[in-house]
């Protein structure tokens, strides 16, 4: 039996992935349930890692249909409300709201095979393998052993020492609900995609999802306490208080209680010893900024390699995370690289010309002048 720590994208596409080559395992989340919380906003799923994966796990069909449409426009301001980018998109990124995956990854598993609210709290090497405690004061033990359980992973210390550090970033999560009825100014700001209102030090970023809600970040760079204390909307409001009035509004009216976020990341590159019937993926592995829109895909296409490696060598699990870990390494250097990148280039001094410049390069978007409602 492989025993997964986290149901989060990774951790379920694994399971996903084994379970449809008859490969037992079970999966243990913090979660009192599945629907205990809301998952997130939007996620752009690549063609080449997270497609991928559902691809391997038989669930592309699915997935095409829960796509939100036109969800991977986007539009770029700065804080006078000037657009100084727009782009329609092309479909290749297409966008989900994270619960809506994380739902399908779901149906694609016995009942019985996600143990929730088993948050584990110690885990300890016995006779080759290890002996997981839980918080409920249960126990179970595992000959092999995969932390897919993010940021503050419980399994990352059997690997390796190192622990996620402050980016010097935090993101205050604003909700806006019936946005278009409710709050048509937002909706305007945002458009049918996404959204980046930049400027030195600052930012508003937010997503349209389903059903006429938004999502939108409101991101500072600050001391690493900053996200710690209370949050007012007054506080926000100062921070940026030479702003477009349409931006004031935006942050004096969304609905629900802020929530600060403060952003955290492992080191580019980071690597651990092959250690014994132990490995990770996603999060746990290689946590980094979400300026590349890379940490889901990466998560998702870990656990496809990983699975894929396993079927290859039943039996032999350690072989199987001998091939894994090499390709999963490399591949999140690169793409946490230009995470790092991409958020310095957002928040910089040239802000955001620096990201229209970077998006100019790909090809992306066609200039534009005008005022944000346009």
């Amino acid at each position: 039996m492989i025993t997964i720590v986290g149901a989060g994208m990774g951790g379920l596409t694994l399971a996903s992935v084994l379970h449809r080559h008859g490969i037992a395992t079970v999966v243990f989340d913090a979660d009192p349930a599945a629907t205990a919380r809301h998952q997130g906003g939007m996620l752009d799923i690549h063609h080449d890692t997270g497609q991928a994966a559902l691809q391997a796990a038989g669930l592309q069909d699915e997935f095409a249909a829960l796509t939100l449409p036109n969800g991977d426009a986007m539009r770029i301001l700065d804080k006078t409300g000037t657009l100084r980018m727009s782009d329609d998109g092309n479909g290749a990124r297409p966008e989900i709201e994270r619960g809506a995956l994380r739902k399908l990854l779901l149906s694609s598993l016995p009942a019985d095979m996600v143990r929730w609210n088993a948050r584990v709290t110690d885990i300890k090497r016995v006779n080759g393998g290890f002996h997981l405690s839980f918080a409920d004061g249960t126990t179970t033990t595992t000959d092999a052993l995969i932390g897919a359980d993010g940021a503050w992973s419980v399994v990352r210390p059997l690997v390796s020492p190192v622990s996620p550090v402050y980016l010097g970033l935090s993101m205050v999560e604003l909700r806006f609900l019936e946005a278009d009825r409710r709050h048509p100014r937002a909706a305007a700001l945002v458009g049918q995609g996404s959204m980046f209102a930049l400027a030195p030090g600052r930012g508003l970023i937010g997503h349209r999802e389903p059903n006429s809600e938004l999502c939108i970040y409101a991101a500072i760079k600050v001391a690493a306490d900053w996200s710690r204390q209370p949050v007012s909307r007054a506080m926000l409001q100062d921070l940026f208080r030479d702003w477009h009035p349409d931006f004031h509004a935006l942050l004096a009216n969304s609905d629900g209680e802020l929530r600060p976020r403060a952003i955290y990341a492992l080191p580019v590159g980071h690597r651990w010893p092959r250690t014994p019937g132990v490995t990770l993926l996603g999060d746990a592995a290689h946590l980094m900024s979400p300026f590349a829109g890379e940490g889901a895909n990466l998560a998702m296409i870990d656990a496809a390699d990983l699975a894929r490696a396993i079927i290859d060598h039943p039996g032999d699990i350690g072989r199987a995370f001998d091939i894994y870990e090499p390709v999963m390494v490399a591949r999140a250097a690169k793409a946490a690289a230009v995470s790092a990148a991409n958020l310095e280039l957002a928040f910089d001094d040239n802000a955001p010309q620096s990201m229209l410049d970077l998006f100019a390069s790909y090809g992306l978007g066609a200039a534009a002048e005008g005022r944000s409602s346009q």
